[in-house]
C-alpha cells in the first residue's frame, strides 16, 4: 500500500530521529497543547509528536514543522539558498532574455517547467475521498482546545479553500476555525485575506459560498497557504514550483471546489452571506496573548471525506519560539529573493526575529550610497503585503550580522542620536495587535542604523521600571522601560516579546536628546485613554501543567522537561480582559 505523505514524513523523521511517537492516550483538550509547548520551545525547536491514542480513530501530528531541519525535510531543500537560486536563475531568463543559440535553448528548458507548476485537475474521486462519513461530524476528529481560555476547540492547519464568484480563480488561506457544534464553525479570516475578499463578493451577489478545508496531505501545501501571495495568484502554483510538480486535484463531494488528491481530510461546506456573524474566541494567538473575542462568518458542514489511515494535522500558537517561527523562517528565506528583486536591491538580508511574532520587529541590511537611502528602503517595505503591518523596522549596513543578536543590540547602542535617526509614521496594523491605541491602525518606527559610532553612547543605560513606581516628575536619563511586573521576568528573550507586543510607537515611545521612555504596561481605560480591551499571555493551566508532568517522562521515554508556561504566568495583569 502507498504511504500518504504525512506517513512518508513520519517514517523520514523517525528515521532521523527527529520525531516522538506517543501510544497512550492524550486528551485533545489542553493536554496535547503542553505536551508540544514544552516540544517546541526546546533547543532548536525539539521534535515532531505523533499521538497515536487521541481517543478518536485518528492519530494527531504536530511540531513537524518546528525546526530547520523538518523544513528542509518538507521543502525538498538542503539549505535556504536552493529556493533564493531558482527564482534569481528564473526572474534573469525573463526579465533578461538570453542572447546566444545555446543560452536560448538553456531557458526554453527551465522554462518549460512552468506547466509543472501548475494545478491538474484529474477525473474520479482522489484518495481523499477513499471514506465519506455517512453523518458528517466535526467531533469524530481529535481537534485541539490549546488554551485554557480559548473559546473552544479550534481547527488550526486548515487549507481554506474558495473561489472568486466572478473570476473563478481561487485562493487558499489559513484561517483558524472555532467549532460550535457538530456540524458549524467559526471562519476567522481578516479583512485583508483573500477568502475575505471573496466573501464579500459574494455578499454583494446575495450567493451561497462553497468552501472546502483541505487537512494534510503533501505539507508544502500547508506552507504554500500560509505564504503573503499577492492577490489572486493561485498557492497551489507556489507548491508545484517549490516541488516542481503539479498539484493534482479532485471535485469536493457536494461543492464544485476542487482539492488536493492526496490530501488526509477534507471538510465541505459552505457560507451564506447573508447570514448574521457568530462570536468566535477568544484563542491564545501566535502573538503570545489571547486574541478576543469578536463576530466572524459561520461555516455549515455538508460533508467529510478522509484518507483511509488519516492523519489529523495540527499546531499550537503562543508565546514564541513555536513552530510558526519556522513556517515564517521559509518565508523570510524564500521571498527575501522577490523583495530584492521587485522593491528594493539595495536590501541585502531581511530578519523576522521570533521575538517579533512576524509584525513587530523587522531587521534589514542594506547596501547604502547616499543620505536617507535605509529610510526610503524602509518606507518601500511597509508597502510591500503583508509589511505594511511591520511595527517596528531597523536597518543596518552591510557590515552588521542581523541573524546575531548580540551584534544587533550593540549597533543599536552606538548611535549617535536615536532622535534624529528615528522616523515615527502611522499605518495598518495588525488585527491582532492589541497594543494599537485603534483597532488594526497604529504606529511606527523606522530607525536608521547605518551609521554607528565606533564605541557605544554614554549613559545609555537599560533601566525598568515597575509601572506603579513610575514618577512623571523624575528626571530621566538613558534608557528608560516601564513593564507591569519587571520582576517576572525571566530573561532578554521575554522581555524583547514583551516590550515589542505592549506598544503602539505613536503613543508609548518618547525619544529625546538624552533619554528614551518606552511603556510597555498594560493600558486600560484609566491609563492613556486606552480604549480597548487588554489580553493576557498565553499560558497552561497550573493542573494541565501537573499532569503532564507527572507523565511527560513515562510517555515519552525522554529527559523531563519543565513547562514553559511557569516562566510567563507571572506576566498576567490585573487590568486585562482575560485573567490567568
Amino acid at each position: 500500500m502507498n504511504k500518504s505523505p504525512l506517513e512518508k514524513l513520519i517514517t523520514e523523521f523517525e528515521s532521523q530521529n527527529n520525531l516522538l511517537k506517543i501510544k497512550d492516550f492524550v486528551n485533545p483538550e489542553l493536554e496535547i497543547t503542553e505536551f508540544a509547548d514544552r516540544m517546541m520551545k526546546s533547543p532548536k525547536g525539539g521534535k515532531a509528536l505523533f499521538f497515536e491514542n487521541t481517543g478518536t480513530e485518528f492519530p494527531l501530528l504536530i511540531n513537524h514543522f518546528g525546526s530547520e531541519e523538518r523544513m528542509f525535510s518538507i521543502l525538498g531543500i538542503k539549505n535556504w539558498n536552493e529556493p533564493a537560486e531558482k527564482i534569481d536563475l528564473l526572474f534573469k531568463k525573463i526579465i533578461n532574455p538570453p542572447q546566444t543559440f545555446f543560452a536560448k535553448l538553456s531557458a526554453l528548458s527551465e522554462l518549460k517547467n512552468f506547466k509543472n507548476w501548475i494545478p491538474k485537475k484529474i477525473n474520479g474521486k482522489g484518495k481523499c475521498q477513499e471514506v465519506i462519513m455517512d453523518n458528517p461530524d466535526l467531533s469524530k476528529l481529535p481537534i485541539l482546545k490549546c488554551w485554557q481560555y480559548d473559546g473552544g476547540k479550534f481547527i488550526t492547519l486548515p487549507l481554506v479553500i474558495s473561489e472568486d464568484p466572478d473570476t473563478k480563480i481561487r485562493n487558499i488561506g489559513m484561517y483558524r476555525m472555532q467549532i460550535f457544534d457538530k456540524k458549524t464553525a467559526g471562519m476567522h479570516w481578516h479583512l485583508h485575506k483573500g477568502g475575505a475578499v471573496h466573501f464579500e463578493k459574494y455578499k454583494n451577489l446575495k450567493k451561497i459560498m462553497p468552501i472546502s478545508v483541505v487537512l494534510g496531505g503533501d505539507p508544502i501545501l500547508t506552507y504554500s497557504a500560509t505564504a503573503p501571495l499577492p492577490q489572486d495568484i493561485d498557492e497551489f502554483i507556489l507548491a508545484g514550483f517549490l516541488r516542481n510538480k503539479n498539484v493534482k486535484l479532485v471535485k469536493s463531494i457536494t461543492n464544485d471546489i476542487y482539492v488536493p488528491e492526496d490530501a488526509d481530510f477534507v471538510i465541505e461546506g459552505y457560507i451564506d452571506p447573508n447570514e448574521d456573524f457568530a462570536l468566535e474566541g477568544p484563542f491564545g494567538d501566535h502573538t503570545g496573548f489571547y486574541s478576543l473575542a469578536d463576530y466572524y462568518p459561520k461555516f455549515h458542514l455538508t460533508c467529510i471525506t478522509h484518507r483511509k489511515n488519516a492523519i489529523y494535522p495540527a499546531t499550537i500558537v503562543g508565546i514564541p519560539p513555536m513552530e510558526d517561527f519556522y513556517l515564517g523562517k521559509a518565508t523570510e528565506r524564500i521571498f527575501l529573493k522577490p523583495i530584492q528583486i521587485a522593491i528594493a536591491p539595495e536590501i541585502i538580508d531581511i530578519r523576522l526575529p521570533d521575538y517579533g511574532v512576524a509584525h513587530n520587529l523587522v531587521l534589514v541590511k542594506a547596501k547604502t550610497t547616499y543620505h536617507g537611502q535605509a529610510i526610503k528602503i524602509m518606507n518601500a517595505l511597509l508597502g510591500a503585503g503583508q509589511m505594511m503591518f511591520s511595527k517596528i523596522i531597523i536597518c543596518f549596513n552591510e557590515n552588521v550580522d542581523i541573524q546575531d543578536d548580540k551584534r544587533v543590540f550593540d549597533v543599536l547602542m552606538k548611535l549617535d542620536s536615536f532622535k534624529s535617526q528615528t522616523v515615527f509614521s502611522k499605518g495598518p496594523a495588525d488585527v491582532l495587535d492589541h497594543s494599537a491605541y485603534k483597532f488594526t491602525f497604529g504606529g511606527k518606527i523606522l530607525i536608521d542604523a547605518t551609521n554607528p559610532k565606533n564605541k557605544p553612547v554614554e549613559n545609555r543605560e537599560i533601566k525598568f521600571i515597575k509601572n506603579k513606581e513610575f514618577n512623571k516628575t523624575e528626571k530621566l536619563s538613558g534608557i528608560n522601560i516601564i513593564l507591569d511586573k519587571p520582576e517576572e521576568i525571566k530573561d532578554n528573550h521575554t522581555a524583547i516579546w514583551l516590550i515589542l507586543s505592549n506598544i503602539d510607537p505613536n503613543h508609548d515611545v518618547q525619544i529625546e536628546e538624552d533619554y528614551i521612555l518606552i511603556n510597555a504596561s498594560s493600558k486600560n481605560l484609566k491609563n492613556n485613554n486606552f480604549k480597548r480591551d487588554w489580553p493576557n499571555p498565553v499560558c497552561t493551566d497550573k493542573k494541565t501543567i501537573e499532569k503532564i508532568n507527572k507523565i511527560w517522562c513515562e510517555y515519552t521515554n525522554t529527559d523531563f522537561v519543565e513547562s514553559p508556561s511557569l516562566k510567563y504566568i507571572g506576566l498576567a495583569s490585573g487590568n486585562s480582559a482575560i485573567y490567568e
